[in-house]
This record gives structure tokens, C-alpha cells and sequence, in this order.
């Protein structure tokens, strides 16, 4: 594995309803929602570790996500989410999210945690159902 800090993704999306705060339940208005916000960006720190960072043996998982929700869009907006691998402490990768519009407005902005865990061990600790 080589998990070098710089590794970016780049996601563009367009807002559609399904985006919207009213679809996912976390508001009444119908603009993008935070929840998928930060589901684009866990997409996009996988996708920045796509090449690098994991084997056959070992996946990354979402522990930590800190974004704030600065702006807002309706359906039909382009939006695109960067992600960068700003730090890489052992198991732990950090990354810097930054989501804009096509006029380059900052509609959010922070820091995820991904920690790499082997997939047996990981799907062996969990709980039966």
C-alpha cells in the first residue's frame, strides 16, 4: 500500500430531488441536504484511495466527519466535492472536503477520519444479527 498525503477526488454532481433536505428527512426546504453532502465526501475520500490504499485485504472505513454546511443550493445545481488526503498517521487518514457550485461558492467545508481495517477482523467483530 502506498498512502502518500495529496492524493485528491474530484466529484461533480447535479442536485437532483432525491438530494434534497425534504427527500432525506433532514429539513422542509427543497435544497441540497447535509446528510448527502457528507455522503459525497466519504465517496470522494474512497475514491482518492481507490489506487493506493488498500489490497484485497484491507478496506477503510468513515470514523469521524466534522463539515460545516455554509451554503445552500436548489436541485439543478452542479456542485462539485473535493477531497484531499491532507495526513496519514498509521492507520488513521485525514482528509480536507471542500464542496463549491459552478460559480465556485463554498457551500461546505471540512475534515474527515477514515481509519484502514482488515475486512475479515472488521466484519468478524460484528455483532450477530
Amino acid at each position: 500500500m502506498s498512502i502518500i498525503p495529496g492524493l485528491v477526488a474530484l466529484h461533480e454532481h447535479t442536485v437532483a430531488d432525491a438530494d434534497t433536505a425534504i427527500a432525506l428527512g433532514s429539513g422542509d426546504v427543497p435544497v441540497l441536504a447535509t446528510p448527502r453532502i457528507v455522503a459525497w465526501a466519504e465517496a470522494a475520500c474512497v475514491a482518492a484511495l481507490a489506487d493506493s490504499a488498500t489490497d484485497a485485504e484491507t478496506t477503510t472505513v468513515g470514523t469521524s466527519v466534522h463539515l460545516d454546511h455554509v451554503g445552500a443550493c436548489g436541485v439543478g445545481s452542479a456542485v462539485r466535492v473535493r477531497a484531499e488526503l491532507a495526513a496519514h498517521e498509521g492507520r488513521v487518514l485525514h482528509f480536507a472536503v471542500t464542496v463549491d457550485d459552478a460559480s465556485g461558492r463554498v457551500l461546505a467545508k471540512g475534515e474527515l477520519t477514515r481509519v484502514i481495517v482488515y475486512r475479515g477482523r472488521f466484519l468478524g467483530a460484528l455483532p450477530s444479527a
